[in-house]
């Protein structure tokens, strides 16, 4: 193997990680990613827990990344959606081995926590 094989730069993930690392951003992204477009509150319904203040700036950082978009429809009331960018869209894909990982993860995690609880002192 050669050296620079071994050593790779993830220098160019710094300021996206900032945004996708936050708490909710990956969650939100996964959400809109499995409806296609979806609606403040119907996100809010999606992730319970997440409060409104955190949803809305947690969805402007997104959108100033460029990973989701608004559109905003001209009616009354006002109606406004929420759906994955291109970038959105490839980032989502990259994160669900994550995600599927993660899944796998927790379900070890709760066979290794049976059988330690399970164990003879």
């Amino acid at each position: 193997m050669h050296e620079r094989d071994r050593h790779r730069c993830f220098c160019p993930l710094k300021g996206i990680i900032d945004v996708i690392g936050k708490k909710w951003a990956l969650l939100i992204i996964n959400a809109i990613g499995n409806h296609g477009r979806l609606r403040f509150n119907s996100l809010m319904d999606e992730l319970a827990g997440i409060s409104p203040k955190t949803l809305s700036d947690t969805l402007k950082n997104l959108q100033a990344e460029g990973l989701i978009s608004r559109e905003s429809f001209a009616e009354i009331p006002p109606r406004v959606e929420y759906s994955l960018t291109e970038d959105g869209v490839e980032l989502r894909k990259a994160v669900v081995p994550l995600l599927e990982w993660t899944v796998t993860r927790s379900g070890m995690n709760r066979s290794r926590r049976s059988r330690i609880a399970h164990a003879p002192t």
